[in-house]
Formats: C-alpha cells, sequence, structure tokens
C-alpha cells in the first residue's frame, strides 16, 4: 500500500486542527464579550445567568443529531456537521449587526435579538460534541491530537481577541486649575463587539472551509455503496491519488477487525459502586464549571468593576486550554505522534 506523500499529511493535520476549532469558538467568543456588552444590555450584571441557562438548553441539540441518526441511518456525518457550521457561521455574523436591539417582553426590555441568537448558538456548539468526533473515526488517532488542540484554540483565540479588545472604563481626570476631580470621561474599548463577533464569525468560515478541504482530501466513508471513486479520488484525473494511496488515513481495516469489543464488562464496570462515584463526581465538577461559577461570576466581581469582571473571564477561559497544553504536552506529543504517522506510511 503506497503511502501519502508528506505535505499530504501535513495538510491533514491542519485541517483537521483548523476544524476543530469551530466546535466551540462561538459561545466561547460570547463568554469572553460578556464584560464588553453588559453595560449596554438591558439584562445587566445578570446576563450570565440567561446565558447559562441558554447553553444548557444547548444540548437539546444532542437530541437533534440523535434523531437524525434513528431517521436516516447510514447517512454519515457530512450533512449534521454542515448544519452545524452554518448555524454557527450565520449566527455569530448576525450577532455583529443585532446583539444591541431590544425588544420589549410582557413589558420588561429584554436582549431577544442577542439571547435567541446565543441559543442557537449553543445548540450548535453542544451538537458539534457528537458530530465531530465520529467524522475523524475515518482517521488514524494520531490526528486526534491535532483536533483536540484545534478545540483548545476555540476557547484561546477568542481570549486573545478579547485581550486585545479591551474594555471600556470611566475616569475623571483632575482639572489643570485647581486638581480636583473633573467630569467623567469616558474611555471604549479599542474596537466594537460588532468587530468582535465579526472577526470570530471569520474563524468559523475559515473552519468550515477546512471541513470541505477534508472531504476533499479523505477519501469516501467505506458505507458508501457506489462502486466510483469518492470525492477528491478521481481515477485517471493527473497529480490526484487512488483510493488506496489515501485509505491510510484511515485506520487499517486488520486493525479495526484485530480490536475484540467488550461492551458488557464495560457496563458492568461503569454501573459498579467506583464508576457512579466518578460519574458523580464528573456530574457535580461540570454543574459548578459549566453552570454554577459562570452564572454568579458577574455577581463576584461586581465590586471591583469591569475591568476586573473582563479579566476574570478571560484569564478565566484562557486558563483551561493553557492549562491542558502544559499538562499534556500538546505540541510535543503532537510533533512526535506526526513523526510516528509520517514514518508508519513510509
Amino acid at each position: 500500500m503506497a503511502a501519502p506523500p508528506l505535505g499530504r499529511l501535513v495538510l491533514t493535520h491542519v485541517l483537521v486542527a483548523l476544524f476543530g476549532m469551530g466546535s466551540w469558538a462561538a459561545i466561547n467568543g460570547i463568554w469572553v464579550e460578556l464584560p464588553v456588552v453588559v453595560k449596554d444590555l438591558p439584562e445587566g450584571w445578570s446576563l450570565p445567568s440567561y446565558l447559562s441557562v441558554l447553553v444548557a438548553l444547548g444540548n437539546l441539540g444532542l437530541l437533534v443529531v440523535t434523531l437524525w441518526r434513528r431517521l436516516a441511518p447510514g447517512k454519515g456525518e457530512r450533512a449534521p456537521i454542515q448544519v452545524v457550521q452554518a448555524l454557527s457561521v450565520v449566527g455569530t455574523a448576525l450577532l455583529a449587526p443585532l446583539w444591541p436591539h431590544v425588544a420589549a417582553v410582557a413589558g420588561q426590555e429584554y436582549s431577544v435579538a442577542f439571547l435567541a441568537l446565543s441559543f442557537i448558538l449553543a445548540l450548535a456548539c453542544c451538537a458539534s460534541n457528537v458530530t465531530f468526533l465520529p467524522f475523524l473515526s475515518r482517521l488514524p488517532p494520531s490526528f486526534l491530537r491535532s483536533f483536540f488542540l484545534g478545540q483548545g484554540l476555540s476557547a484561546l483565540l477568542p481570549c486573545v481577541l478579547a485581550l486585545v479588545q479591551g474594555v471600556g472604563r470611566l475616569e475623571c481626570p483632575p482639572t489643570p486649575t485647581n486638581g480636583t476631580p473633573g467630569p467623567p470621561i469616558d474611555f471604549p474599548e479599542r474596537f466594537p463587539a460588532s468587530t468582535f463577533f465579526g472577526v470570530l464569525s471569520a474563524l468559523l468560515v475559515v473552519s468550515a472551509a477546512a471541513f470541505q478541504g477534508l472531504l476533499v482530501l479523505l477519501p469516501s466513508p467505506p458505507p458508501v455503496p457506489t462502486g466510483g471513486p469518492g470525492p477528491g479520488l478521481q481515477a485517471g484525473a493527473p497529480g490526484v491519488e487512488e483510493e488506496e494511496e489515501a485509505s491510510p488515513l484511515r485506520e487499517s481495516p486488520s486493525k479495526a477487525a484485530g480490536t475484540t469489543r467488550s461492551p458488557e464488562p464495560a457496563a458492568h464496570r461503569l454501573l459498579s459502586t467506583r464508576g457512579v462515584c466518578l460519574l458523580g463526581l464528573l456530574a457535580v465538577t461540570n454543574a459548578l464549571t459549566n453552570g454554577v461559577l459562570p452564572a454568579v461570576q458577574s455577581y463576584s466581581c461586581l465590586p471591583y468593576g469591569r475591568p476586573a469582571y473582563h479579566l476574570a473571564v478571560v484569564l478565566g477561559s484562557a486558563a483551561n486550554p493553557l492549562a491542558c497544553f502544559l499538562a499534556m504536552g500538546v505540541l510535543c506529543r503532537w510533533c512526535r505522534g506526526f513523526c510516528v504517522s509520517a514514518c508508519s506510511h513510509t
């Protein structure tokens, strides 16, 4: 079996990383932008609580994906991924002009556009958890490192962009005559929230383009019944590899057949006392990290002002991917996995 060229492997790793970047970039971007928009939206400092509830309701996207697999078995993950990416791109693009719009509901003003688009983006991000990884099953395990690297960038890049943007502040400079504090002067952010959401939408467009590149680069999945070549693998075309040459990007059938599946012992271990305790700890940790703490963070930072809230949100969001990179040694392991993958196909 011929090995794919080194350039093809490098390109595949880059595309997989960019593809993973679009998983949670939308919601992560909204979280780090809350300190900027909280002063202009009627919900005020309770806006993070609303967003926490909407992100929790976004898990309904998992049910939609489950229904898709039940009603359309064997269709693969291409269509759900494209729907998820389309919702993410369109949602963030609409946030740029619509986020400050408010509407009256039951006699009170609410940021209906911001909350509705946040809910749509939460649906897309939650659905990406169960659609992106199954698509990567067509690749060897070494490419998962590139995917998780991209997922880390989905949190890190919005944080870097938010740090560059800064947060507005009010200052009362002393008067030149007697040195007493003068009238307050508003110092805005370096660029508005609309620009932030526009750049975030551009990042998601890059991620969607990377997925289309993977569809062209990778061979067709095995369940496809057609006898013709898959996309990007046209027989006889100059400079295009045949299916046998591209198949090393998938796990070999011999390895797949050689792995023994034992679901029953795994199920017994999962339902054991140790497994139940671990699942309980995982549930409590996720509830605190993704629900309770983000909802009350604005109130805990309120006495210190918006700059402190901005730094707490941005640095807190950036700490997670940075800690994962340091703990797992992602760069070294990615390089080592890439070298092993390249050597195994030569």
